[in-house]
């Protein structure tokens, strides 16, 4: 059975603003992604990555960069904060006497 003509007419104007906002949508998340270097997908949803330029790639390769310093700093802050941890929570007996061992200990 069809569906009669007003029916349609009344459906038709919420199926085209669908349409065009689920577009719009499409095209502003792809303009996002390939603004901040995302890679897209192509129709078999394997990443393809823009070609940014040079400028794009001197960009990625100087945030790695800072990325790799800031991991590094990471860890001996890590380090420094285990120390810490050992020297709060240790007797304070057995932390003199461990620093009375180094203190001969570069005497020596």
């Amino acid at each position: 059975m069809p569906l009669p003509i007003e029916v349609i007419q009344a459906i038709a104007p919420v199926g085209g603003m669908a349409v065009f906002a689920g577009t719009i949508g499409w095209v502003v998340t792809t303009w996002l992604k390939v603004k901040n270097g995302y890679p897209l997908e192509n129709s078999w949803g394997k990443p393809m990555y823009p070609n940014g330029g040079g400028e794009a790639m001197e960009r990625i390769r100087l945030i790695s960069q800072e990325n790799a310093q800031l991991r590094a700093e990471l860890g001996s802050i890590k380090d420094r904060m285990a120390v810490l941890e050992r020297i709060a929570t240790d007797s304070p007996a057995r932390l003199a006497a461990e620093i009375d061992s180094l203190a001969t200990k570069q005497l020596n």
